[in-house]
């Protein structure tokens, strides 16, 4: 048994079984998997796989606990391999975070600015994409910590620490008849098209709640995981747009008027997800409190070890 079977058991089954897409992942090729896979299932004496003829449909019962060690015995070689660098290199190492386009282009800036400021040395590397795909990244240990909304504390894997509270603004060009009503309400926003997040995305399902709560059905014309997106097509007159308030500033985003629209909608809570039995490098804690100040190290360090993930503001 080595460590390269279990990274290749673990890959298998984040790519769906998919042995090809495993293979190119990870850059080898797909019989050299399938050659390791069948060498750990005869050392264990089990069957991993259930297998529908040449392909991998799932996951045998002695599979599942199989595949839980592993992981368990990867992360764990990942933590030996971060303390050595925490000792070795106290001030440098590369720090990968996971998040959406709102928090990267809206939020991070300021944080990431006076991070860099304090560590120099340290690589940053930002991986955008939906809160699902950040939540993914995570798990797997691609990124160091994910920064989202809703999709964290549906991965049992991770803990997810509450960071902020956070509303939504409607936004239409200047002009616009829905600017004139006071106070706004979603009768009105629903007599118009409606530019707004993907569903996968920050906050869509309160959005969606509202408008079901009053027996609406708003018509969503256009969707997009990019605040900035949502932003061009309403600019074009193509609808009314919902967003995050962070995403929008009046000094900035001129051409349109911004509506509050926090009475509307029920708030929403990005969080901070982190894999669980994860060693975190001082830099991390102190990248944390940066983003969060009420989040310190005994916090994090408790939530990590008892998996307090439920704690809210």
């Amino acid at each position: 048994m080595n460590l390269q079977q279990l990274r290749y058991l673990c890959k298998v089954v984040d790519c769906q079984f998919n042995i090809s897409e495993a293979a190119e992942a990870i850059f080898t090729s797909q019989p050299g998997i399938s050659k390791q896979i069948r060498a750990l299932e005869d050392e264990l004496g089990v069957v991993i796989f259930v297998r529908h003829g040449k392909r991998l449909a799932g996951l045998t019962e002695p599979g599942e606990a199989v595949l839980q060690i592993a992981r368990r015995a990867l992360v764990e070689l990942e933590n030996l391999r971060r303390v050595g660098e925490e000792f070795s290199a106290e001030d440098s190492g590369d720090f990968t975070i996971a998040t959406t386009h709102t928090q990267a282009r809206y939020v991070l800036p300021p944080v990431i600015q006076k991070f860099s400021r304090q560590y120099p040395k340290v690589r940053l590397l930002i991986h955008q994409g939906n809160p699902t795909q950040a939540a993914e990244q995570a798990v797997s240990g691609e990124a160091d910590l994910a920064i989202a909304t809703e999709a964290l504390s549906s991965f049992e894997e991770l803990v997810t620490l509450p960071c902020y509270r956070w509303n939504r603004s409607v936004i239409v060009p200047q002009g616009h008849p829905l600017a004139g009503i006071r106070p706004l309400t979603l009768e009105a926003i629903a007599k118009y098209s409606i530019i707004t997040y993907d569903f996968s995305f920050t906050g869509r399902s309160q959005i969606n709640a509202a408008f079901a709560q009053k027996g609406l059905k708003p018509h969503v014309v256009l969707t997009a995981i990019d605040a900035d997106v949502i932003k061009t097509y309403v600019e074009l007159g193509m609808g009314v747009g919902i967003l995050a308030q962070m995403a929008c500033n009046a000094e900035r985003d001129r051409q349109f008027d911004i509506l509050d629209a926090s009475h509307l909608f029920a708030p929403s809570t990005t969080r901070i997800g982190l894999r669980r039995g994860v060693y975190l490098r001082r830099y991390v804690y102190d990248f944390i409190h940066l983003f969060a100040p009420h989040l310190g190290r005994r916090s994090v360090d408790a939530a990590l070890e008892g998996g307090h993930e439920d704690y809210e503001l």
